[in-house]
């Protein structure tokens, strides 16, 4: 059955995907979609294939699909960490020290928006390409100076040859940067987290979460602590979209949660002001887009910037209604920040009650996830 699914989706690959239920479930096979998960919705002109994933799993850990070969996509995300870093912001592979955290990619697939501050990007594919190829800053650094030598390596390749002909074997011809993004997406959209202890207690396994993490979920999800209002559904984010949502119905939310209020007027620091560098407006200053947490006890530091440094700061920081600032050039009251969200209000929290809701979102990680072979590094000669 399951070849004959392959077979259907590769027949598709080019074409307008249909709505029918051979196709989902052909990609739920190929993408490994747990049963209780809904299926993410994917371009039809990237149709998923066994073959694109596996290239696309290669091209992830290969440095050198880098511009000086020192850097890996692997390398700002690992999957021991939820395919996060450990860093407040990373490195990219010439040096340049970037200005944003890296985020966890679990489920990213279901995002309806990519990036921190981006409300263009609403397909893997085009924003995959800014870390591939951006200038400034640098990350892989597949600039147009180095862009046909970094293809000529995999050209070189018989391995690399053999695998570009299989994911793509419509399109015979030279490595190109789109059939990379393809299969760099393909991969990507396959890191699906469903078997956290929050997905067994929901599958009705009452004994999944300790007593202390059943109260943080009944906190997080009330009125007082308000979480659920931007971290909700099965991705815990409010930025969702799957293979069944109406395209009509399509949320792009971002948020100012009162990290900053540099001078008094919203500002955040100018190096990076969120949306606002994107569009213009004043009013988007310091607005992002709400991340999942799935696995975010895995993935510290915390905020775009990563300067949230344990979960617990971040609890409080939501306590506190923003974040006071009190000497410095970013001084200033993120709680009196006039584009802050108005779900960011403070409120009074014990101690215990912080802690249960740090030990809910614990029981947000999926040790599956954070080992699954599917995902792994092919080229570690340590793996079993």
């Amino acid at each position: 059955m399951a070849a004959a699914l392959v077979l259907a989706v590769a027949a598709m690959a080019g074409c307008e995907a249909p709505n029918d239920g051979g196709y989902e479930l052909a990609i739920r096979e190929i993408l490994g979609v747990p049963d209780h998960l809904e299926t993410p919705w994917v371009p039809a002109f990237n149709v998923p294939t066994p073959e694109k994933l596996e290239l696309g799993r290669r091209l992830f850990y290969d440095r050198q699909l880098s511009g000086n070969g020192k850097q890996s996509c692997a390398d700002c995300h690992e999957q021991a960490r939820a395919f996060a870093d450990d860093k407040v912001t990373p490195t990219g592979s010439t040096g340049h020290v970037l200005v944003r955290n890296s985020q966890g990619l679990a489920n990213v697939a279901y995002m309806s928006t990519f990036t921190w501050a981006n409300n263009g990007f609403a397909e893997l594919e085009n924003q995959l390409k800014v870390p591939l190829t951006a200038d400034d800053p640098i990350e892989l650094g597949i600039t147009d100076g180095v862009r046909d030598e970094v293809f000529a390596r995999f050209e070189r390749s018989p391995e690399y040859a053999a695998l570009f002909a299989e994911a793509f074997p419509e399109s015979p011809g030279p490595v190109t940067l789109n059939k990379i993004t393809l299969a760099l997406a393909t991969f990507v959209r396959a890191m699906i987290s469903g078997n956290s202890p929050y997905d067994r207690y929901l599958a009705g396994d009452r004994d999944a979460l300790t007593d202390e993490q059943k109260l943080g979920l009944f906190l997080f999800n009330s009125e007082r602590f308000e979480c659920f209002h931007c971290h909700n559904g099965s991705n815990l984010t409010t930025s969702y979209r799957d293979f069944d949502t109406d395209a009509g119905t399509i949320q792009f939310p971002f948020f100012n949660n009162g990290l900053y209020n540099v001078g008094g007027d919203g500002s955040y620091p100018a190096h990076d002001q969120g949306l606002f560098d994107l569009t213009g407006d004043p009013a988007h200053r310091g607005l992002f887009r709400p991340q999942s947490l799935r696995n975010v006890a895995v993935t510290p530091p915390y905020m775009h910037d990563g300067s949230i440094a344990t979960l617990r700061d971040v609890v409080e920081h939501y306590a506190a209604g923003g974040r006071v600032i009190e000497t410095g050039p970013f001084a200033g009251d993120g709680r009196v920040n006039p584009n802050k969200s108005g779900l960011i209000r403070g409120f009074r929290a014990t101690d215990e009650e912080i802690d249960a809701v740090i030990a809910f979102l614990e029981s947000l990680t999926d040790e599956t996830f954070l080992t699954d072979p599917r995902l792994s590094n092919p080229f570690d000669t340590s793996a079993p």
